[in-house]
């Protein structure tokens, strides 16, 4: 198995640890979890803690703050590049402005976490669960982002060379990923790999995807008005009932002839 297909196992081993018995569901990742729980929505540790674990942190060795229970902690502009912080719990969390480069977030909780302006670049985020978090401006350029930011807010964020491919049919049916409903208005994607991503009902107004490779990804009912796809791969890109008003250099993307269900999409 690949590295990104054993953090996909860990984190559906994650959901099942938590759920117990009951079957993991990818359309239902929640199911038999308590939300309301103690490890959902409070916190094991005080920002002066973690800032203490990051300053004894030595080279090659970054702080270790795996499956922490750190929801609703006020983070905000904090330095945690490279910080390990797999299946950790950051519920409604605020770390806008904060420094998450090359860190490891795989099977991290975030939901409604506010991550306004930080800085993912080179971050790892693999099965993460991010409904509804927002991250206004922050910058995922060349991250692994396989989680679920089901409506999140990613308004101006940058996705530039970043790897947002779910991965293989049965890696995905493992954890619910994508982008869908989420506000992704003027976010850009320039050289991402974005095959099979699922931006179902997603805003994407304005949103740059020049150079990125969009082969099966799922676009229904998105709204791509004024968006640049200049150099875009589309082969096999569904766009059944999206929203193509002013779209952008559709004549100098990849593969146009092999979008699917063109005829259904609103120009």
């Amino acid at each position: 198995m690949t590295k990104r297909s054993n953090l996909l196992g860990l984190a559906a081993a994650v959901f099942a640890v938590l759920v117990g018995t009951q079957p993991l569901h990818a359309q239902d990742p929640f199911a038999g979890i308590d939300m309301t729980s103690d490890a959902f929505t409070k916190a094991e540790m005080t920002r002066a803690e973690i800032e203490a674990a990051v300053k004894a942190q030595i080279a090659g060795a970054p702080a270790d703050l795996s499956g922490k229970a750190l929801n609703g902690l006020d983070l905000n502009g904090l330095d945690l590049h490279g910080v390990v912080l797999r299946n950790a719990r950051l519920n409604k969390a605020n770390l806008k402005g904060a420094n998450l480069e090359g860190a490891a977030l795989d099977a991290a909780w975030a939901m409604g976490a506010d991550f306004t302006g930080a800085n993912f670049k080179h971050a790892s985020l693999i099965g993460s669960q991010m409904i509804d978090a927002h991250c206004d401006g922050a910058d995922f350029s060349e991250a692994t982002v396989r989680a679920n930011l089901t409506k999140a807010s990613l308004v101006g964020a940058h996705f530039d060379k970043a790897d947002l491919s779910p991965g293989k049919r049965n890696q995905r049916a493992m954890v619910k990923l994508g982008f869908q409903s989420a506000n992704l208005e003027g976010a850009t994607f320039t050289g991402a790999n974005m095959i099979a991503t699922d931006l179902q009902y997603a805003t994407l107004k304005g949103a740059n995807f020049s150079g990125a490779v969009m082969a099966g990804a799922d676009l229904s009912g998105a709204d791509l008005d004024g968006a640049d796809v200049t150099g875009a791969d589309l082969n096999g890109t569904d766009i059944n009932s999206a929203k193509l008003a002013g779209l952008k250099n559709l004549d100098k993307a990849k593969s146009v002839e092999l979008i699917k269900n063109m005829e259904k999409a609103f120009r």
